[in-house]
């Protein structure tokens, strides 16, 4: 069985914000199933055409830094911002 601490490790938070169009939701949750991420929990709005998304994600066994990057060229291809960050880091920067 694995503690609070291990489990808070293998999760990572991703935010998403650009001009909205269809697609972003599948192009993210894709490429997370392409690398057996989980999404734990997700929420997301529209406002005046401004897309944002923050999604909670287990990482499972997926590779912290290749899915960064996998993100990273699927933000350019987008035309939009995507951030994914530890959710130790995350919790500490913005202290939820």
């Amino acid at each position: 069985m694995t503690s609070d601490q291990e489990t808070r490790g293998s999760r990572a938070v991703i935010t998403v914000l650009g001009s909205d169009r269809p697609g972003i939701v599948a192009a993210v949750a894709g490429a997370l199933s392409e690398r057996e991420a989980n999404i734990l929990d997700i929420s997301q709005t529209i406002l005046q055409g401004i897309f944002t998304m923050t999604m909670l994600i287990d990482l499972g066994q997926a590779d912290f830094s290749e899915l960064k990057a996998r993100l990273d060229e699927l933000a350019e291809s987008l035309g939009v911002q995507i951030v994914l960050q530890r959710e130790e880091v995350f919790r500490y920067m913005y202290r939820l």
